[in-house]
């Protein structure tokens, strides 16, 4: 197979966990299991002096969740993370409920999540190649990043736009395409091994 393909004709038992191909009990646990990943990745939080934006492990949580369960289930995950965030302190620092989303300069990130976990999973369904799979996930980050970066500006009170790309998006290009990279990666390996045992 071509090492730059976008498809894969090969199909794998973790393809079985993509909502149409699972039961309702299989799917909720998907959901359920991805949301409380991006929790516990949220908590994995390393801040840089001066840096408004902390650095994470969630956002390889939202791509994993767009590859792994498809563009519903993974969109669900997400958004079922926003909820928990509502009741319980499951966003980076100890904030919660309406107030955070109101407050918090990332907020925009985490309003991200759901589009960026559906559009990864709409596009891996065919793209399910490590090129494809990355390719969708490069998308997805677009639209985490875009999204953040407009909303860090306005509640920032950045003086210019360049100053929110720099903070929101230049800094942690190298660090999230390491992320994307490595979730890639567990996923084509984890297809290659499921297409085995299948």
């Amino acid at each position: 197979m071509n090492a730059l393909s976008l498809q894969s004709a090969r199909s794998a038992l973790v393809d079985r966990l993509r909502g149409e191909k699972a039961s309702l009990l299989l799917q909720g646990i998907g959901v359920t299991s991805f949301a409380l990943l991006t929790v516990l990745a949220a908590q994995m939080e390393f801040r840089l002096y001066l840096w408004e934006v902390p650095i994470t492990l969630q956002n390889a949580a939202v791509y994993a969740s767009g590859l792994y369960l498809g563009a519903r289930n993974g969109m669900l995950a997400q958004l079922l993370y926003l909820a928990l965030g509502l009741f319980f302190p499951v966003f980076v620092g100890d904030g919660r409920g309406v107030a955070y989303f109101a407050g918090a300069v990332t907020a925009g990130y985490l309003l991200a999540y759901p589009l960026a976990a559906a559009v990864i999973g709409a596009l891996s369904r065919r793209w399910k190649s490590l090129s494809g799979s990355t390719l969708s996930m490069v998308l997805g980050a677009a639209i985490v990043f875009g999204i953040g970066v407009v909303w860090l500006h306005y509640a920032a009170g950045h003086g210019t736009w360049m100053e929110s790309i720099d903070k929101g998006f230049l800094r942690f290009v190298v660090i999230d395409l390491a992320k994307i990279l490595a979730v890639g990666l567990l996923y084509s390996g984890t297809r290659t091994l499921g297409s085995f045992l299948k």
